[in-house]
């Protein structure tokens, strides 16, 4: 006898999302039949093999990795339901899947060029047979066969089922001999017949994966600016975070003021080989806008950036830009965000000087600066549901 279950992943990534298609009803029954067996007969494990696979297109290194970690997580994930001993199981790396896209297209009528597409990719899957190199530049020849039509039909409509993992298990069914059936017969109470009470199994909840961060720049923290920010990842490489600054020191007897508040949103697009492993983590580009006020002075000549009196965004400058960063782990949930932005910061500012106990104005000036207005090195705390690092 035997058993199957088959995973899909998203482009590019290696996590497992219940989200897709069926993956979650597939882990349900799997998971399901690994936890509590068949009331009735023995199964005896024999064999386990897991598959990854991945679509052909990206580096050769990078699908190996992905069908590396496409099969890894599927076991693990499944291990946690029954037992699956090492010495029963193998695992079969794929890389670019060439064997399972023949299949698709021997099944799929529609393909452009279907006949001469089938032969195209049955010679690439001989070649291919023992590892694929990299001289053959397969997907390149492949992307321009037919001025690229069976291509673009392939990677739209069947290279989503060939970033998948599957894991077959082997049973032999025995007669359990010890094994006594259970009679069931009501149970009377009073007079009262009462059904006989049956062991119901639950099925495992499968959770979805989350992911957020919460950081804070250390650089403003040594300048005393507290200050904390959160980010939320929202799926296939992009996240958005929130940032907010607030110190507002004073000594009114010495005229020492140290103030600065302000806050800012972020969105950022994820890229790289540690972005394609896990959500937060590698290359990031973004866009960002904020709004601040300053006062500064310090026994002499003051500085306040923005309108005195009002709430932030009447009294504010304004700063706009792109930032490029780094996301390096450090352990299990902590990450080190390096970024730095450039970009345009505006508004007007006011200068006054202290003179008994009042602040003498003295000019107001339009401040406008472009270049780097965006410095980070953040600590991140990783939180949420499977955001760890390994």
């Amino acid at each position: 006898m035997r058993d199957s279950v088959k995973i899909y992943f998203r482009q590019g990534y290696s996590i497992l999302d219940l989200s897709i298609r069926d993956n979650r009803q597939v882990l349900e029954r799997i998971a399901d039949s690994l936890s509590i067996g068949y009331a009735d007969s023995v199964y005896t494990l024999k064999k386990v093999m897991v598959v990854g696979g991945a679509s052909p297109e990206g580096t050769i290194p990078l699908n190996k990795r992905l069908s590396e970690k496409r099969a890894n997580v599927l076991f693990d994930y499944l291990a946690q339901y029954g037992e699956l001993p090492d010495s029963l199981t193998s695992f079969v790396y794929l890389g670019r899947d060439w064997n399972g896209l023949v299949d698709l297209v021997e099944a799929d009528p529609d393909v452009p060029y279907r006949d001469e597409t089938l032969e195209y990719l049955r010679d690439i899957a001989a070649r291919s047979e023992g590892g694929e190199k990299l001289a053959d530049n397969n997907v390149g020849r492949l992307s321009r066969f037919k001025g690229g039509e069976p291509y673009r039909y392939m990677y739209r409509e069947l290279f989503p089922e060939i970033r998948a993992s599957r894991l077959y298990l082997w049973y032999e069914k025995q007669r359990n001999p010890i094994y006594v059936p259970v009679v069931e017969a009501p149970v009377y109470l009073l007079d009262k017949p009462e059904s006989v009470l049956t062991r119901t199994f639950v099925p495992p909840v499968l959770e979805k994966p989350f992911y957020m961060a919460l950081k804070t720049n250390m650089l403003y923290d040594a300048l005393l600016v507290p200050n904390a920010s959160v980010e939320f990842y929202l799926g296939r490489n992009w996240s958005v975070a929130g940032g907010w600054m607030h110190g507002w020191w004073k000594n009114d007897p010495a005229h020492w003021y140290w103030r600065l508040y302000g806050g800012d949103l972020t969105l950022r697009r994820w890229f790289g080989r540690r972005a394609e492993e896990k959500p937060l983590t590698g290359h990031h580009l973004g866009v960002y806008g904020s709004a601040f006020t300053y006062d500064f002075e310090n026994g002499g000549r003051g500085y306040m950036g923005g309108q005195p009196g009002g709430t932030i965004l009447e009294r504010a400058l304004w700063s706009a830009g792109i930032e490029y960063g780094y996301s390096l782990p450090v352990a299990k949930r902590l990450n080190l965000d390096f970024s730095l932005g450039l970009g345009w910061i505006g508004g007007q500012y006011h200068e006054y000087l202290p003179m008994d106990d009042c602040y003498v104005w003295q000019s107001t000036s339009r401040f406008d600066y472009f270049g780097p207005t965006r410095l980070e090195i953040s600590l991140v705390w990783l939180l949420g549901r499977g955001n760890t690092n390994n």
